[in-house]
């Protein structure tokens, strides 16, 4: 006699491996606003959510590209950018009230000094709350592009991206912390 199939279809996000729903369910049940950080191949995307049961409320969001107005003149998808992308989303999401917050990295994984927790750092440097392990988070000469200056010195014919938008990358570090200041409004 024929019966119900032996094995169990996955839910659709599940299926499309966008969405871990037992993580998920984990965050949820902290009751605090999510820290979402995904990685593209050109920016970082980084959003407050609050979650509603009619669907997830995006109360903050941050795109490496929006760097641009405040003379971000590096790459979009490097370490220092996404550190100037969590510091700028740490500090819309003080304007608007938001106080703490718990890090959802979604399906990427925990690199130790990774992009993710560039921003992450940022985020906390901007003043939001957020639980985390100090050995992950990267180095400050990592935050500030130092490596990038050194790489330069060794192959200079890999940054004319670079120097088209009018950046020396040995200048890299003086230009984060430029960047950084006009964020925070010193």
């Amino acid at each position: 006699m024929a019966r119900s199939p032996r094995y169990k279809v996955p839910l659709r996000r599940r299926r499309e491996g966008k969405t871990n729903y037992k993580k998920r369910l984990k965050l949820l049940l902290s009751r605090k606003p999510r820290l979402v950080v995904r990685l593209t191949n050109k920016r970082i995307i980084a959003q407050i959510i609050d979650y509603n049961k009619n669907g997830d409320r995006i109360m903050v969001g941050v795109d490496s590209k929006m760097l641009r107005y405040y003379g971000w003149k590096g790459d979009l998808n490097n370490t220092p950018a996404a550190y100037l992308t969590g510091l700028l989303i740490g500090k819309k999401a003080l304007e608007k009230g938001i106080r703490e917050a718990i890090l959802d990295i979604g399906l990427h994984t925990p690199t130790k000094g990774g992009r993710i927790f560039a921003a992450l750092k940022g985020a906390i440097e901007a003043g939001l709350l957020i639980p985390h392990d100090e050995g992950v988070l990267p180095e400050n000469s990592r935050l500030t592009g130092e490596h990038i200056a050194a790489y330069y010195e060794k192959c200079p014919e890999k940054f004319s991206e670079y120097q088209r938008r009018g950046l020396e990358p040995r200048d890299l570090p003086s230009h984060v912390n430029e960047i950084k200041r006009k964020i925070l409004g010193e």
